[in-house]
């Protein structure tokens, strides 16, 4: 279903795998870290285990390279039955290091979009994760100016939306969403009767995945390809300055 864009006035991105690229640091850190459990367990068991422990531990650690890297240990101790040694934990602690060294690196296009859209919208991110990690990820991207608000959260729920909406005196109707993650970015945001376009990335968490019964209750759901596709979805005009409207 095509959706109404005429009354947009805020776009909000989501962070990681929207703006930069990121799943795939985890997959390969998550690849390092089955390759070090190998002497111990076949590859499929580690993963689901891994799997397992990182979505128990959400409660107490939250999102981001930290929970994970604390998951992996957890993970570390009980396949091994403890006889982990200390070296091998120092593997994943450096692991984890490499991991939030990592430099970002832009997705294509999303440089040019913001350049068109700047000035004619308001442009916040709303990114979930660890505070520290998202704060540095958005200062070594060199995209930082383009936005007018950063919200970073512990998650992203209707409730998390709507508090950020009233807190910049934003109506949902004047807002949309772009996201990769139908979960986070873009069914809470339809509940709250805003508009959110999906653009999916190559590599997503199974936590994050949507069943298919489910997305059939939100006909309303849009897809783009790119990034890119969002300036035509607009049909920005450089003349109009919809902060004013």
């Amino acid at each position: 279903m095509r959706l109404s864009n005429s009354n947009i006035q805020t776009i909000a991105f989501d962070a990681d795998d929207t703006l930069w690229r990121n799943e795939d640091i985890f997959v390969h850190a998550q690849d390092e870290f089955i390759n070090l459990l190998l002497p111990y367990h076949e590859e499929a068991y580690i993963r689901f285990h891994l799997g397992g422990v990182q979505v128990k531990n959400l409660e107490h650690f939250g999102y981001g390279i930290k929970g994970f890297t604390l998951s992996m240990i957890e993970t570390a101790i009980e396949l091994t039955e403890g006889r982990i040694s200390g070296s091998e934990i120092h593997e994943i602690i450096q692991l984890a290091k490499c991991m939030l060294a990592s430099p970002v690196e832009l997705l294509p296009n999303v440089k040019q979009v913001l350049t068109d859209l700047k000035g004619s919208y308001r442009l916040l991110v709303i990114t979930k994760g660890d505070l520290l990690d998202q704060e540095s990820k958005l200062a070594k991207s060199g995209i930082a100016d383009y936005f007018d608000a950063i919200e970073i959260v512990s998650d992203k729920t209707s409730d998390a939306y709507q508090q950020i909406l009233q807190r910049h005196h934003v109506a949902s109707k004047h807002f949309l969403m772009v996201g990769n993650s139908l979960k986070s970015d873009i069914l809470p945001v339809l509940d709250l009767g805003a508009k959110a376009l999906h653009i999916p990335y190559h590599s997503t968490w199974d936590h994050e995945k949507v069943a298919d019964d489910t997305l059939l209750l939100y006909p309303q759901l849009e897809t783009l390809s790119d990034i890119a596709q969002l300036l035509d979805w607009l049909n920005v005009s450089t003349t109009v300055n919809r902060k004013a409207i």
